[in-house]
């Protein structure tokens, strides 16, 4: 340790009791007094986006002391984005939330998301924060739903024909019912979780699609049904 001659002319002065540590932070059903790396644990979600605000990223980690041990990296906007989840994905688990904080991983809004989540867990902002024992590795994944995919919403509207659905939590939006009004009353939609699913198991295609399609709303009383890509 190098000191300036001012330091090293200076008198020692005490102070007093100012070393009780850091303050207690939640982790997992506990108060925790964290020093070290290996002292964190939680899981939590958290969203980044990319310089040019053109893709974004949810990233989940579910990190047990100090290490990533299930990592969920859900991207949109952006082609190349999805790609670099990809790797993110062999970087992430195994890694301290340290080591992954000062990792490249290859998509701007990937490493904000990562930013973001760090900040969360050292601070005792996980979603596991007062959950006793915190949740287990793959809790994560259970967020996706039984399709075991990401719900994305996607809206197209302009001020002349007004808004498009088509694709929301259900899926694939097949056609929007609209009432006497042209106002929207309901859609029908395709679930394609479950359709590839169906067919995976071996469902005939045909089958498969009437079995994953559904309604939401008054799409049966509908006036007028439209196909939101096309109409």
């Amino acid at each position: 340790m190098i000191y300036t001659k001012e330091v090293e002319s200076m008198c020692p002065v005490g102070r007093m009791d100012a070393t009780h540590g850091p303050s207690p932070i939640p982790e997992e059903g506990k108060w925790v007094q964290a020093k070290e790396i290996s002292d964190i644990s939680g899981l939590t979600h958290g969203v980044g986006w990319c310089a040019p605000q053109q893709g974004a990223c949810k990233l989940t980690l579910n990190v047990k002391e100090g290490i990533i041990q299930e990592a969920l990296i859900e991207t949109i906007g952006c082609s190349g984005m999805t790609h670099s989840a990809a790797m993110a994905g062999e970087i992430l688990v195994g890694k301290t939330i340290l080591e992954a904080m000062n990792t490249d991983l290859v998509c701007d809004a990937i490493n904000t998301a990562m930013r973001e989540l760090f900040l969360q867990i050292i601070y005792g902002r996980t979603q596991s924060a007062f959950s006793e024992d915190g949740l287990a590795i793959g809790a994560g994944l259970e967020d996706l739903g039984k399709g075991t995919i990401s719900q994305v919403g996607t809206i197209h509207s302009t001020a002349l024909k007004g808004p498009r659905y088509l694709q929301l939590t259900e899926g694939y939006i097949l056609e929007q019912g609209l009432d006497k009004d042209n106002n929207i009353i309901g859609y029908k939609y395709i679930n394609t979780g479950k359709l590839l699913e169906f067919i995976k198991d071996g469902m005939d295609p045909k089958e498969a699609i009437d079995k994953a399609t559904g309604s939401y709303g008054r799409f049966d009383e509908a006036v007028k049904k439209i196909d939101p890509r096309k109409e």
